[in-house]
């Protein structure tokens, strides 16, 4: 059975840590000016591929967190950072209007827990959508 070279264990080393493939290959010292080609044949090497999931199961065995704490965790963050409060005028009174806590971290929480979930494996770019209000329509756009 072929091993890995010294070469691509520091690849794989390089990409569980990075998961950029043209820099662990330029950090596992491979020299083309395609690195980018370079990585997308590590990368669907299969015993390259083996290697990669052992090492990241290894890793998650020996952290001993189960699945269902970080989807659990994950949850509790967004729930909380989407959840509505109050917001207070400089005299601390209450203004009778509300905003989310915290949307960036609570996106975050709600992306990281797609990702772990497997629920955004087609790999779609998302092109930003431009908000329309009424403050920035004028009356030729109506």
């Amino acid at each position: 059975m072929k091993n890995l070279t010294l070469q691509q264990k520091k690849f794989v080393t390089e990409y569980i840590r990075t998961l950029d493939g043209e820099l662990s290959a330029k950090k596992a010292g491979y020299k083309s000016k395609d690195l980018k080609e370079v990585s997308t044949r590590l990368l669907s090497d299969e015993l390259i591929i083996k290697e990669i999931r052992s090492q990241l199961k290894s890793q998650i065995i020996s952290l001993r967190v189960n699945k269902g704490y970080v989807i659990q965790k994950l949850l509790q963050i967004a729930e909380f950072s989407l959840e509505e409060e109050d917001i207070l005028d400089k005299d601390g009174g209450y203004t009778g209007k509300k905003k989310l806590r915290d949307t960036s971290a609570g996106l975050k929480a709600l992306e990281s827990l797609c990702k772990y979930l497997g629920l955004n494996t087609e790999q779609e770019e998302y092109k930003q959508a431009k908000i329309i209000t009424i403050s920035n329509l004028d009356d030729k756009k109506i």
